[in-house]
């Protein structure tokens, strides 16, 4: 084989309550890579489209190849590989834009050498790539943008991060307003300290929310997803972020919160005529204040990232 197409999904990370360490993978957006070997021992990027240019070129500062690169020191080799990258989301968007970048790389860098590693041995390579983008290697877009549909990260030291069940007819309204929420800027205001009473509600809040996926109890799920230490943090860098959380809560969502770091948010629906409806609404909301905005009506992403 000489070369390799890969998918790799959008992701929302925290799941409300648990920062770092909940996360799920959506069917779409995500970006696609094509890597190609070469002859020149370089780790060459050729073409990066969707970006509107904001991202480098240079293989010493970008995500792609810098987990390629990784990865043919891991198993000491040195390939020379023609990356094309392709962002079908968008960047600083709170969706895993970073994760999923460095997941399709590393995915694709693996099938294309033999496939060596299995996609629980390459989620500390995707980390890395995290760690460049926004100086803090966590894994709660890389994890399941791998891996696929819910996962945990138990554990960082040592890693232990594993897929958790949940109910497969949910629906999933991610909306995108066009405002800047720069992911290591969202990370900074983020208090270091806060009250044992606040850790108590937050903890139970991520067990209930863990209990409800697991036991297909939505009511249990929506009673946990409320977050008493990040959100009310986050939120002030988001326009409109109660307005938009109470007209969601409103029309039937089961949860909302925001995606990542922001500044996009997501609702949980039982149904998808009502995440549509609520994706319209949402929508329609922004369009008033005159933000732009996009929105994705789509499902929990069982697979992760994909050969194409």
């Amino acid at each position: 084989m000489d070369s390799i197409k890969v998918f790799a999904p959008a992701t929302v990370a925290n799941v409300v309550c648990g920062y770092d360490i909940l996360g799920f993978a959506i069917e779409e957006p995500g970006d696609e890579i094509i890597l190609r070997k070469n002859y020149s021992n370089q780790i060459i990027i050729t073409k990066i489209e969707g970006d509107n240019g904001k991202l480098p070129k240079d293989p010493e500062k970008n995500v792609v190849s810098h987990v390629i690169k990784l990865f043919l020191e891991k198993i000491n080799s040195n390939q020379g590989i023609d990356i094309e990258l392709y962002k079908k989301m968008p960047l600083n968007s709170g969706m895993g834009s970073s994760a999923a970048s460095s997941v399709a790389a590393l995915v694709a860098i693996n099938e294309l050498m033999g496939k060596p590693f299995s996609k629980e041995e390459l989620l500390p390579l995707a980390m890395e790539g995290e760690r460049i983008a926004c100086g803090n290697a966590h894994a709660d877009n890389v994890a399941p943008a791998l891996l696929g549909g819910l996962v945990l990260v138990r554990s960082y030291e040592p890693l232990d991060a594993l897929k958790l069940p949940y109910p497969k007819d949910l629906s999933v309204v991610s909306v995108h307003p066009h405002v800047d929420v720069p992911t290591g800027e969202a990370r900074k205001i983020i208090k270091e300290r806060i009250s044992l009473k606040s850790a108590v509600q937050q903890w139970g809040n991520v067990a209930g929310l863990v209990a409800g996926f697991c036991t297909n109890n939505l009511d249990l799920v929506s009673r946990s997803m409320e977050d008493v230490i990040i959100e009310p943090v986050r939120a002030m860098l988001i326009p409109y972020f109660y307005e938009m959380k109470q007209l969601a809560l409103d029309n039937g969502a089961i949860g909302f919160g925001i995606s990542g770091s922001g500044p996009s948010v997501f609702a949980l629906c039982g149904k998808k005529e009502i995440a549509e409806e609520i994706s319209l609404k949402i929508k329609e909301l922004l369009n008033q204040k005159n933000i732009e905005s996009e929105a994705f009506v789509t499902k929990i992403n069982d697979y992760g990232a994909r050969v194409l």
